[in-house]
């Protein structure tokens, strides 16, 4: 008797020193060893076609070059709920070992905070890697809209284009019509921005809310002929190429609404970034992070950026960890006024 149970503890012995072995040659694998010959992926929460989709494309024709052991890289669509479902898949179903990351809309830090319940991840537990480019979005309007001026949308309704509940396309126009009296009359469920701005074209609404860098990169031509209009913009600083374009916040006197206002701008410092899903190990965070900031410079990088008219106006990981660290721990009455504001 006493035999056999020694020989089940040799036995088990031998399984946990190989296991153990295992492990230890897991964690000692650089991350060339780990990437070489795999396939990553960057994930993002909307159909092809918009500017996450632009930026997302961007990074996997080049980042490859500098994450050592030059991956392939492949994009994957995972639309619904402006980025909630793809960003709830990064935080609690995709690997985690640094095989794939997401590039999501800029206000899923507020989200959190806002809608608990739509909003199920935690982005403390994630790692941005970096962001391409801020965010301001524009609100263009048709030309044949009866609302012609920003004080004409107090008074005469409007048609507005969204996607979902987690998307600034529903929460900034949102954010007006509650807080500060716009005639906005919200109709969501577009799967995008390209789908809701060519319901723009058709006349199917009045208006939509879309990042900037989206209109120029498809639309400029239209905006230049008169046809789209930019009325007011989001954002925590006029953007350079619309300088005579207010912000939300700048249409408020309400001391109040207008922090709540800047509050749900600021999103725009994170823009379009890649982010990382938790217990990534921390070396190839670090990898990715260089890869990043290496591509950003990257002369070929820049040129097919131009190409694509892609503005290019990097922030390194770090920085943007911490504007959305910022956005989780803004004041309760901030963001419950904010709340508000988007039901």
């Amino acid at each position: 008797m006493s035999g056999r149970f020694s020989k089940a503890g040799c036995a088990w012995a031998v399984a946990l020193a190989l296991l153990t072995t295992g492990a230890s040659s897991a964690s000692a694998q650089s991350v060339e060893q780990f990437y070489k010959g795999k396939t990553m992926t960057i994930l993002i929460g909307h159909p092809p076609g918009g500017s996450y989709d632009l930026y997302a494309r961007l990074a996997a024709d080049h980042m490859k070059r500098y994450i050592p052991g030059n991956p392939t890289i492949i994009v994957q669509s995972k639309p619904g709920g402006g980025s909630a479902v793809a960003t709830a898949y990064l935080y609690a179903i995709a690997p985690r070992d640094g095989t794939m990351i997401g590039l999501f809309a800029e206000t899923i830090a507020a989200t959190q905070v806002l809608d608990p319940k739509l909003g199920k991840w935690k982005m403390q537990e994630m790692t941005y890697i970096g962001s391409f480019s801020g965010v301001n979005a524009a609100f263009v309007r048709r030309k044949e809209s009866k609302a012609k001026t920003v004080d004409d949308m107090r008074t005469i309704p409007m048609n507005v284009g969204c996607s979902g509940r987690t998307s600034q396309s529903y929460q900034s126009p949102a954010l007006l019509k509650n807080l500060a009296g716009f005639k906005f009359n919200l109709i969501c469920g577009y799967p995008g921005s390209a789908e809701y701005v060519l319901a723009l074209e058709k006349g199917e609404v009045d208006m939509v809310s879309s990042a900037w860098n989206q209109w120029v990169s498809t639309h400029m031509q239209k905006i230049k002929d008169g046809e789209f209009i930019p009325m007011i913009q989001s954002g925590l600083k006029r953007h350079k190429d619309l300088p005579n374009i207010p912000l939300m916040q700048e249409l408020v006197s309400d001391p109040k609404v207008k922090h709540a206002l800047e509050f749900a701008s600021a999103g725009a410092a994170i823009g379009r970034a890649l982010i990382a899903p938790p217990k990534v190990p921390q070396d190839r965070i670090d990898a990715l992070r260089a890869a990043f900031d290496k591509v950003v410079k990257d002369p070929e990088f820049l040129k097919d950026a131009e190409k694509r008219r892609a503005e290019i106006d990097p922030t390194p990981g770090a920085e943007v960890q911490k504007a959305a660290l910022d956005i989780i721990n803004a004041p309760k009455d901030v963001i419950e006024l904010a709340a508000k504001g988007m039901q």
